[in-house]
């Protein structure tokens, strides 16, 4: 199946997309009225909005530097999982979200990184519950999230992970245990972005650790924009070898244009080989 990510709720119904995921909540906080026509994405943590009005809900490291879009290596800020009014607020998006459209999907769920959180609510909430491992209190606050969120859906819960599937990985950057978070997910939806697909060594090797990783069966969301067609039609081919689904992101005209090429090919019988370069 090919999909679409998008923005634009009237690109869902395009004929040659199979299905397709609709930003409602943005990284940068923006949000929009869920559509019934697809399935609602939702980003959970990540909101540069809140970060800014709000900065003392910011996740923060121990030396006290917080998940801000401004420091190294953050892309956007976020929030603090501990955060009970916003953790709630997250918990209405979902249920409006599936009221609309049974299926749901929570993406940037999770600690920013390895050295987050340890703000006072987290550092109180660890000691009141008497855990000997920090990690675990970091893995358990997202278990219990992603619990409450799928408890929401009456339809298919879609997770995103990061793109790192090295056992172990996943749990120590951003507090995913998925063995605790796999009863409560139908679907993983791997994000492999790139600008270019000129190689497509490393989408392979990301994508065969997945497989070897999950239990459940997972996606892969390509990125559309400004990508040339040839390239992102290559790197569906490598991607669909491995995953149930190929979702192209943010770039419907070119997603289009690559799925009728994809589909084309299949009628003619035409393949292609591997290639690195």
């Amino acid at each position: 199946m090919y999909g679409v990510v998008t923005r634009d709720p009237e690109e869902l119904s395009w004929d040659v997309f199979d299905g397709g995921f609709y930003e409602v909540k943005d990284v940068g906080g923006r949000r929009t009225d869920p559509t019934t026509e697809g399935v609602n994405m939702i980003s959970a943590f990540g909101d540069n909005a809140v970060a800014r009005d709000n900065p003392e809900l910011v996740a923060e490291d121990a030396d006290g530097n917080k998940a801000t879009w401004e420091r190294p290596y953050f892309d956007w800020a976020y929030v603090c999982p501990s955060v009970t009014d916003y953790r709630d607020q997250l918990l209405q998006l979902v249920e409006d979200a599936a009221a609309a459209y049974p299926d749901v999907r929570l993406d940037d769920v999770g600690f920013p990184r390895a050295e987050y959180c340890h703000c006072e609510r987290c550092e109180s909430a660890f000691e009141a519950a008497d855990y000997e491992d920090y990690g675990t209190f970091r893995s358990d606050t997202i278990t219990e999230f992603v619990a409450a969120a799928a408890d929401r859906v009456p339809g298919r819960t879609y997770l995103t992970l990061y793109p790192d599937p090295y056992p172990g990985h996943l749990e120590e950057r951003n507090g995913l245990d998925l063995a605790a978070v796999d009863p409560h997910v139908d679907e993983y939806v791997v994000t492999l972005y790139d600008t270019h697909y000129g190689t497509t060594y490393w989408l392979e090797t990301i994508a065969k650790g997945f497989e070897d990783l999950l239990e459940s069966p997972f996606s892969i969301e390509l990125y559309a924009a400004d990508v040339e067609v040839d390239n992102l039609i290559h790197a569906a081919e490598v991607a669909e070898a491995y995953a149930t689904d190929v979702y192209f992101g943010y770039e419907a005209a070119t997603a289009r244009a690559a799925i009728r090429r994809l589909r084309a090919e299949e009628r003619t019988g035409e393949t292609f080989g591997e290639r690195d370069e």
